[in-house]
């Protein structure tokens, strides 16, 4: 969330740095309903000085023995006032908030403006593709073949974009979950496991709710939804918390399973690993300080990309532009991992930086060593990495020409074979 004052003390140029965003922002009604705030306000303190100078007259009235009946009827009807402005600017607050609520993040200067993807500026890439010296298949046809996913069974059970994974298709995915816990564990992540159901607090302490309510597998009857990514759970575990300067960096990582309805999305992703309603994923969460928070950046990416470059997939780092990030995110790096079916580079993980923007939805904060003073944290969270994405990327890089997957060698002491046969 951004901050109230700042938005309406600096009115043009926040319109100006959300006008490089995706989507069309109302500024102006926070600029208003703060205006309104503050009238109110001030009429609320004017009759309530009033009330109380009335107050003191009806007192001096009694004590001297007057008729104070007319200053009686004064002071009900200026406390009716008040409370009439009350309940107004009760009204005017709620409004105020959702105004806020519903503007993102304020992209950092350095990001690269553009209106989409294609204005993503590639920093970094690792390994080349290999070369098959056969057709490659795609995942899912590697999958089925070898008896390791069966989509047809998850259609069953429960419908579209589902897997049921059998065999050494169930041993290979824990084999990558444990490996990415095992890998971040090592490089000084606390691992966390958190629910896999939230309250709306939770949603709308990361940025999810309110604007991306549809998107969400709400639980019916209840204030719960389904996490969309371990991100909500584990960044909520420090909300309305004052937290000690000399704590931070803290950094966590959790596997959870996570839920998205993916309203809208269509075509090749569909099928297999890629895009599911319910899929598994190692998040890497971070809480510092503001100004360290674009080195922690850099570092979380690091960590992320450690477990591709250690399982040897080939990937690419982009720089995303302002267009194209996330509705929270000051600053985001994709990786994408290369699929060899799909001839291109395909998202595995996204890392950002919110700067305070959950920090001051969740009130998340710290107590600096200098100066004593309360401010807000920073957050970044970044996947590390999509599980089943990760298996995608396995099945289609070590794919031979007989069908069978070698598995990759940082692997084979969790998943105890070399290769996935028939």
């Amino acid at each position: 969330m951004l901050d109230v004052r700042f938005v309406c003390e600096n009115l043009d140029a926040v319109k100006q740095a959300l006008a490089t965003r995706s989507g069309s922002y109302d500024t102006d009604s926070v600029f208003r309903l703060d205006s309104k705030r503050r009238e109110i306000i001030r009429e609320v303190e004017e009759l309530k000085a009033a009330k109380n100078k009335t107050g003191e007259q009806i007192a001096a009235l009694k004590k001297s023995g007057g008729d104070a009946s007319s200053l009686i009827a004064l002071m009900k009807e200026e406390g009716e006032k008040i409370k009439a402005l009350d309940a107004q600017l009760s009204q005017v607050e709620t409004e105020l908030e959702g105004a806020v609520l519903a503007l993102p993040n304020i992209p950092s200067s350095t990001v690269p403006k553009g209106a989409g993807e294609e204005q993503n500026q590639v920093v970094r890439h690792f390994s080349e593709p290999a070369k098959f010296d056969f057709e490659p298949r795609p995942h899912w046809e590697i999958g089925e073949k070898l008896g390791i996913l069966d989509p047809a069974a998850a259609a069953k059970i429960s419908g579209a974009r589902f897997m049921v994974y059998r065999g050494w298709g169930a041993k290979l995915e824990r084999a990558v979950t444990n490996f990415m816990l095992d890998t971040h564990a090592q490089h000084g992540y606390s691992e966390v496991f958190p629910p896999f159901m939230v309250n709306r607090a939770s949603m709308t302490g990361t940025g999810q709710l309110p604007k991306f309510e549809e998107d969400m597998f709400a639980v019916s009857g209840t204030d719960y939804f389904l996490i969309p990514t371990a991100e909500v759970p584990v960044t909520n575990l420090h909300r309305e918390e004052i937290l000690s300067e000399d704590k931070l960096p803290i950094h966590y990582c959790a596997y959870t399973a996570c839920f998205r309805a993916e309203a809208g999305s269509a075509g090749r992703d569909t099928r297999g690993l890629i895009r599911q309603h319910q899929f598994n994923k190692v998040e890497l969460v971070k809480f510092c300080t503001p100004e360290s928070s674009y080195d922690e950046l850099e570092k979380l990416t690091a960590d992320a990309e450690r477990i591709l470059k250690l399982l040897e997939l080939p990937y690419r780092v982009s720089l995303l532009c302002t267009g194209d990030i996330g509705f929270s995110s000051a600053m985001t790096y994709d990786i994408e991992v290369w699929m060899p079916s799909y001839s291109k580079y395909v998202e595995i993980s996204s890392c950002s930086n919110f700067e305070s923007f959950q920090a001051r939805r969740a009130q998340i904060r710290y107590r600096s060593a200098a100066d004593k003073k309360v401010k807000l944290c920073a957050t970044l969270n970044g996947s590390g990495l999509a599980v089943g994405r990760t298996v995608a990327a396995i099945l289609e890089n070590y794919q031979n020409e007989d069908g069978s997957v070698t598995v990759p060698q940082a692997l084979r002491k969790y998943i105890g074979t070399d290769v996935i046969n028939l």
